[in-house]
């Protein structure tokens, strides 16, 4: 069974539309929010800290979905149970399951990469294999 971290969340008036339903874009939101504390609970340094040591500037996302399965309003506090699911040669498949009481309200996947700058272009970035350390951490 992967590691797996919990990010608690409470939905505020402002994340919801006039409906009071939880606007979606805040779902990714939080799933961003759930995959940066489930490093930090894993024991990685801020990517602040890891750009000086090794380069790597962070996790960017290269392709997400969800599954919206039951609504959520505000005063709600919620769960993102996080997990990567499956390491790839530079990517990494993150799972997110957002809950309430235990009662599943969405699912998403992400694949996310590690990346440096781009050694020939500074404004652009380049994937690079997962360092090791992160990686035991993480498992």
């Amino acid at each position: 069974m992967p590691r797996t971290s919990i990010h608690r969340v409470q939905v505020e008036f402002g994340d919801c539309d006039p409906a009071q339903i939880a606007f979606f874009p805040n779902f990714f939101r939080w799933f961003d929010a759930a995959a940066f504390n489930f490093f930090r609970q894993c024991g990685v340094p801020t990517w602040r800290e890891t750009e000086k040591s090794t380069g790597l500037i962070g996790t960017p996302v290269v392709e997400t979905s969800c599954k919206f399965i039951r609504p959520t309003t505000y005063g709600d506090v919620l769960e993102v149970h996080t997990c990567i699911v499956e390491w790839r040669e530079t990517s990494f498949v993150m799972k997110h399951e957002l809950k309430r009481s235990g009662e599943m309200l969405a699912e998403s996947r992400e694949v996310r990469v590690f990346a440096v700058r781009h050694p020939d272009d500074p404004t652009r970035i380049k994937a690079v294999p997962a360092p090791a350390e992160i990686r035991r951490r993480c498992e």
